[in-house]
């Protein structure tokens, strides 16, 4: 239950931070997103070229039977990619929110040294199973797993360098590195292969290539610095990176596994070439999400989810996948055999240019539905990682169930992903709505903020208005002093005054979401339509559903509450009115509003009676207050702000979490090992 009444005084004002108009930061964000994406597609071009002639080139030399056992394992690379790419996207994500270029070092530094760890690991778990990959392939030889394992080895960690290049927006040494690995690949398999290597040799081409990669994108790093970077929610992020690209290859390159182990090797191998398209448009894609991710990740905006961004990165993957499917569909069908060569033939109706269409319009569907996760993961953690997973196990048994022709094979995963995309679009949909709902907002007009202050003011301002309480008795003498004249410039204050507010209000603080950012503001009669009272205990009974400012002091007004309101509460508003009335200037404390942004409605978290009492005194009075917004895009799963199911769940959730927490022995301890 938030506190309500306690004369407080001013603190020294912080420097005013200006803040970024959203309409100029969306299109500055926009332009950032194009000119990078330009960049890692030109990239993914020249990689897509080199991986088509590398493809070709393996098909023509060593026929569908060996490409299908090339292909085979390296789709399994591609499946252990879920682990680089997750080392690659969480480094992204937390070197674009780094602010100087030591933090970008130590960050990296970090993911580094356990991507090194995790490679090794899963390339001795490949050296001990060797055989049961083999025979599962029907592969000829455990050798091509033995070289599978020393690629995976340099792969994990290629990732991290990759991360560190992606987050640093150093998306040229990005796009040149993808180029690199692709130029080896293609000219290691034809050396090997002309010297007689067949399968082997081109796997060990592929080993090659990621070792020179991640040899060549060693990343200038500023001296570390002495202090260990904390990371907020890192195994949150770390899991969730997991969960979405396990996912991710899976849907991928499950097809191939699964039609290399049921289907004969010839057709297994044409189904390979086919697989081709859909590679082409992911790698062209995921240029896009590459580009977009640490651009929104390190914006850090107010504003909420700028969707012009998201909507930007849509069309540009839409209309790649527009584009490649409607070729495939108009090309003719002896262009396949030319280039793959004449074994690879399909006559008929379901010949090459269907399966190859059908395959690309599967992966172009499933390419949107990237682009929203990774969009939604850019800004927090995002639960439909989950969901995609969840798609991929159902995926794999649809098509175990039914894969009597290639083009069945295909219908399958076409129809998953179709549902998979309706399924992720929810959020993004729904969001939409909020932003209808907040444009139409702006009638409320935009909050006057003053300035920036941190989370250590607020605290210490709410403890002003809250320390009369009872909880407090016992510190009310010796702590005064570090209440009433607070020193916000040294930390182990900040610390004490925390775990003091917390004896009461912990409960209440930590639902607040993580980054709420907080300024000092201005509020008039005008902004008064805006402000809705807490949404708690007595003043349930008072609003009758209806929790707006001006429909309590309606309440009040028509004497409504005389008949639902308690005679305490009455008698509590009443006397405040009367200590309000005779209080000098600014001498009646602060109040707390929170929201999700200047423009939208904000629910008091503090003040709530005296605020109250203040109205009703004079519609000027309020003014004595100062005021305080929290402001975070995630508020509406703070339940102090928004009550439903969810909320109410993830109080519940962090009661049971803190169930055990000590906040007393915790102040004392704090006490103790102060000076």
């Amino acid at each position: 239950m938030a506190s309500e009444e306690g004369p407080g005084l001013d603190s020294a004002p912080d420097p005013v931070d200006e803040i970024t108009d959203s309409s100029a930061e969306s299109k500055t964000l926009r332009a950032r997103v194009l000119s990078g994406s330009a960049v890692l597609l030109t990239g993914s071009g020249l990689v897509t070229g080199i991986n088509f002639a590398y493809n070709i080139a393996v098909a023509r030399f060593l026929g569908p039977t060996g490409f299908g056992h090339a292909s085979a394992v390296y789709t399994v690379l591609i499946l252990i990619s879920a682990v680089t790419l997750s080392f690659q996207i969480v480094c992204a994500k937390v070197v674009s929110q780094q602010k100087s270029s030591q933090a970008r070092g130590t960050a990296y530094r970090g993911f580094h040294k356990s991507a090194w760890a995790s490679g090794i690991f899963i390339a001795l778990l490949l050296l001990s199973f060797r055989n049961a990959v083999a025979d599962y392939l029907n592969l000829p030889t455990p050798v091509l797993v033995i070289w599978l394992a020393i690629g995976v080895a340099f792969y994990v960690p290629l990732g991290s360098r990759r991360g560190y290049l992606q987050g640093a927006c150093g998306f040229r040494r990005l796009a040149l590195n993808l180029v690199l690995e692709g130029f080896v690949r293609l000219a290691g398999s034809l050396v090997f292969i002309a010297m007689g290597f067949g399968v082997t040799g081109v796997i060990a081409a592929n080993a090659a290539a990621v070792g020179i990669a991640y040899t060549f994108v060693l990343p200038a790093l500023p001296p570390s610095e002495a202090r260990q970077l904390q990371i907020p929610d890192a195994f949150r992020e770390a899991l969730q990176a997991i969960v979405f690209f396990v996912g991710q290859v899976v849907i991928n390159n499950c097809d191939i596994v699964v039609v290399k182990h049921f289907f004969r090797p010839t057709s297994a191998g044409v189904y390979a070439a086919v697989a081709l398209v859909g590679r082409v448009i992911f790698a062209l894609s995921w240029a896009v999400v590459n580009t977009m991710f640490p651009i929104v990740a390190g914006a850090r905006t107010r504003h909420g989810r700028d969707h012009s961004v998201l909507g930007t990165s849509l069309l540009l993957v839409f209309a790649i996948g527009a584009l490649v499917t409607l070729g495939l569909r108009l090309a003719p069908g002896g262009i396949w055999s030319a280039l793959f060569g004449a074994q690879f033939a399909m006559t008929g109706k379901y010949g090459l240019p269907y399966l190859l269409s059908l395959y690309a319009a599967t992966t172009a569907v499933y390419s949107l539905s990237v682009v929203i996760i990774a969009y939604e993961m850019s800004y927090k953690i995002a639960n439909t990682g989950w969901v995609q997973l969840a798609f991929s196990g159902v995926l794999i048994a649809g098509i175990y169930r039914f894969h009597s022709s290639l083009q069945q094979v295909i219908w399958v995963q076409l129809i998953m992903m179709v549902f998979l995309l309706m399924i992720v679009a929810i959020p993004f949909f729904m969001s939409l709505i909020d932003g209808f709902t907040s444009q139409s907002r702006t009638m409320f007009g935009r909050l006057r903020t003053i300035r920036r202050v941190s989370e250590d003011e607020v605290i210490a301002e709410f403890l002003k208005n809250d320390f009369h309480d009872p909880v407090f008795e016992d510190y009310q003498e010796s702590l005064r002093p570090l209440v009433t004249s607070p020193d916000l410039n040294n930390p182990g204050e900040n610390e004490t005054r925390r775990a003091l507010l917390f004896l009461r209000h912990g409960a209440l603080w930590r639902e607040l979401p993580s980054g709420t950012e907080w300024f000092e503001a201005e509020v008039y009669a005008s902004d008064l339509h805006r402000i809705h009272v807490f949404p708690r205990s007595h003043w349930r009974k008072l609003a009758g559903g209806n929790f707006t400012f001006p429909e309590i002091i309606r309440s009040f007004s028509t004497g409504r509450c005389f008949k639902t309101a308690e005679e305490s509460f009455l008698t509590k508003i009443s006397g405040l009115r009367t200590w309000i009335a005779s209080a000098a200037e600014k001498e009646i404390g602060c109040v707390l509003l929170i929201g999700l942004d200047e423009n939208g409605p904000m629910t008091i978290l503090d003040g709530n009676h005296r605020f109250v009492a203040a109205a009703l005194t004079s519609t000027e009075t309020f003014q004595k207050f100062r005021f305080f917004c929290g402001l975070s895009p995630d508020m509406v799963k703070c339940c102090w702000y928004k009550t439903n199911l969810a909320t109410l769940f993830h109080y519940g959730t962090n009661m049971l979490r803190y169930l055990r927490h000590d906040a007393e022995a915790e102040l004392e301890r704090l006490l103790q090992s102060s000076p």
